[in-house]
């Protein structure tokens, strides 16, 4: 009995606007499939034109206060991913970046985001260039909706410090996995 009166009060919750599912979509990549070479990029033995994908997001919980935008090679063969694309400080009215957003220099970004440094070495957009002959690789782009305005300075590098920055502070995510293989 316990449990079906549990049940009916989860299910009640969960289908109140307050618990709203926290979405993520995009026009350019479809979750699954291949990403296009608009998104590729255009070094390193790839031919992409290096266009950060339009995003959009909605749902996110109450008390969100900014949110950030990572995009990481989950197959990437170094132990804690390949850090193509970081937006920090997202203000919490905004709810997308244009395709673009992540160039360099970008005019795409909404005023007081920041982008952080990817695995590359450079604080911009940088699309999938897997090696060639491997398996198509994963590259999961993360929305994270966070409980504090700005996170610190220090956390706008790659890898495991930053993970841990953004895992602490989210209050929920979402996300969608695109594909790439040459």
């Amino acid at each position: 009995m316990r449990a079906l009166i549990l049940g009916t009060v989860l299910a009640a919750l969960a289908a109140s606007p307050a618990f709203a599912e926290f979405t993520l979509a995009s026009p350019d990549v479809k979750s699954g499939s291949p990403m296009a070479l608009a998104q590729v990029l255009n070094t390193q033995g790839c031919t992409g034109q290096n266009i950060s994908p339009a995003l959009t997001w909605a749902g996110e919980p109450q008390g969100t206060r900014s949110f950030a935008v990572t995009m990481v090679d989950t197959d990437a063969q170094n132990g804690s991913g390949w850090w193509h694309w970081i937006v920090l400080d997202i203000p919490a009215g905004v709810h997308g970046l244009p395709a673009g957003a992540g160039s360099e220099p970008s005019t795409g970004l909404p005023a007081g985001a920041r982008q952080g440094n990817t695995s590359f070495g450079f604080a911009h957009y940088g699309g999938p260039c897997p090696p060639a002959g491997v398996h198509a690789h994963h590259y999961e782009i993360t929305v994270y909706a966070l409980k504090v305005p700005a996170l610190p300075i220090e956390a706008a590098g790659p890898g495991p410090a930053l993970a841990s920055q953004l895992a602490s502070d989210a209050l929920a995510t979402a996300k969608i996995v695109g594909r790439y293989g040459r």
